[in-house]
């Protein structure tokens, strides 16, 4: 009896030790592989900027990725959606050579000109050596959807430097409504020793600055939560949701009016190439090409620009064109940091409008739309606060909650899950993926055709 009840007391210990065994390894690739990736990103933006002629190049390199893709990518092609379905119910596993081919593509993307983040690769990235890893080791279904998230977890807290957020977003991105803490203790682990490593590597992430920290009543500190600025932040929470809806199903409608007219994949990216060259001419500016951290220009449309203090009235609105016609076209890449240019940018106007804060509204917009369109309002907060700090975290979270609201069922991760509703509806969302809910419903109001929703068959 003795010796059973130690037993029992050592289970929990080796079950540490066996995800040690997995994750320190697993993680320490993911960050040196994102730290290769987020190097290779600096050059290639540079490059760019100081070879602007390189542009006209920007159709050959999609049709190059886009070719390369066809013929070796297999499942890879599926990108982040793939992930998802495979924590949600693992069958094939992630393909190995997902990690170099987005590697490469997104580097390729970036060097030519094409509007695209880096969020996607370094999912992709953790996804992929998550599942070579589960296979290394067999394990089983459940153990493999752990390590899965983890290696999100991973890829995500590396390449913007924010391991919470990592963790959290690893957990909540699978299914909206439901945060899985099965692998809640693994994902922070893995998030952990991903930046660690990418920052051992040498990388270092932008440093984003707010000033503001609250009004004061005569010669009170400053308090955290104002109502007048608080109703103003509530208001634009319902503008930023907005906007994540129009960015998310401009992008699959444009997306599926190009594979239309354009049935070869290898060739869609002749047509957002093209278009994107046409867009830089016709404004005369290379400010929304890359990622748009910084600007060309040094009064340029940026996301540090739009923390103040001057005004960019229409740089979210061209940004969305920018990034829709790109991702459309199937450059590869990520949603997420034009998703932050795209929130910072309207946060700007927003401020200018309202007579509020602009650092404070550029911040929250470039937290909230992300959260409107990845459905993961939780993890945005937590990242708003790991980037601009907590004293203005009542704020963060207001316009991350009420943009993840307003975004309707619909997102940039058509895998992602409905566990639960966001508002009542006459039809039963719940397991389905987006997919399937988004061509049944038109936000907010009900079904957009009469199509019948296969709960109801």
């Amino acid at each position: 009896m003795p010796f059973f009840s130690l037993m029992l007391l050592f289970l929990p210990v080796l079950r540490a030790m066996k995800w040690l065994i997995l994750i320190i390894p697993m993680s320490a690739v993911v960050g040196s592989l994102c730290a290769l990736f987020l190097a290779a990103l600096e050059a290639a933006t540079h490059y760019r900027v100081a070879h602007p002629a390189i542009l006209f190049l920007l159709p050959f390199a999609g049709v190059v990725t886009a070719s390369i893709y066809f013929w070796f990518g297999g499942e890879s092609e599926r990108g982040n959606n793939l992930i998802l379905e495979q924590i949600q119910k693992p069958y094939s596993g992630v393909p190995l050579r997902m990690a170099p081919l987005v590697l490469v593509s997104t580097v390729i993307s970036h060097l030519f000109g094409a509007s695209v983040g880096r969020e996607g690769t370094a999912v992709q990235i953790g996804g992929s050596i998550a599942s070579g890893f589960a296979n290394l080791f067999k394990l089983s279904q459940e153990a493999t959807r752990v390590l899965l998230i983890s290696g999100i977890a991973a890829g995500f807290g590396a390449v913007f430097g924010t391991p919470v957020a990592g963790a959290i977003f690893g957990l909540e991105v699978i299914a909206i409504g439901k945060v899985d803490y099965l692998a809640l203790v693994p994902a922070l682990l893995a998030s952990l020793i991903a930046d660690w490593v990418c920052h051992a590597w040498g990388i270092h992430h932008t440093l984003y600055t707010v000033l503001f920290s609250g009004y004061s009543l005569r010669d009170e500190p400053p308090f955290h939560t104002n109502l007048i600025l608080l109703a103003k932040v509530a208001l634009c929470g319902v503008c930023f949701g907005l906007c994540s809806l129009v960015f998310s199903e401009s992008t699959h409608r444009l997306g599926k009016f190009f594979k239309t007219i354009c049935p070869k994949a290898w060739l869609r990216p002749v047509i957002g190439g093209t278009l994107t060259i046409i867009f830089v001419y016709l404004l005369d500016t290379r400010d929304y090409l890359g990622l748009g951290i910084t600007a060309p220009e040094p009064n340029g449309a940026s996301i540090l620009n739009f923390f103040g203090p001057q005004s960019y009235p229409y740089s979210a609105l061209i940004k969305i064109l920018f990034t829709i016609v790109a991702l459309a076209s199937e450059f590869k890449g990520g949603e997420v940091t034009p998703l932050f240019f795209i929130g910072a940018a309207l946060g700007n106007i927003l401020s200018v409008w309202l007579n509020a804060p602009m650092d404070l509204l550029a911040a929250i917009g470039f937290m909230a739309v992300f959260a409107g369109a990845s459905n993961t309002p939780i993890a945005c907060t937590m990242m708003g606060i790991e980037l601009f700090g907590a004293q203005n975290t009542v704020y963060l979270a207001t316009g991350c909650f009420i943009a993840y609201l307003c975004s309707g069922h619909t997102g940039i991760y058509l895998s992602q899950q409905i566990f639960r509703s966001k508002i009542h509806t006459p039809v039963n969302l719940t397991e389905h993926p987006l997919r399937v809910t988004r061509q049944n419903l038109l936000w907010p109001f009900g079904r957009s055709d009469k199509t019948q929703h296969p709960s109801e068959k």
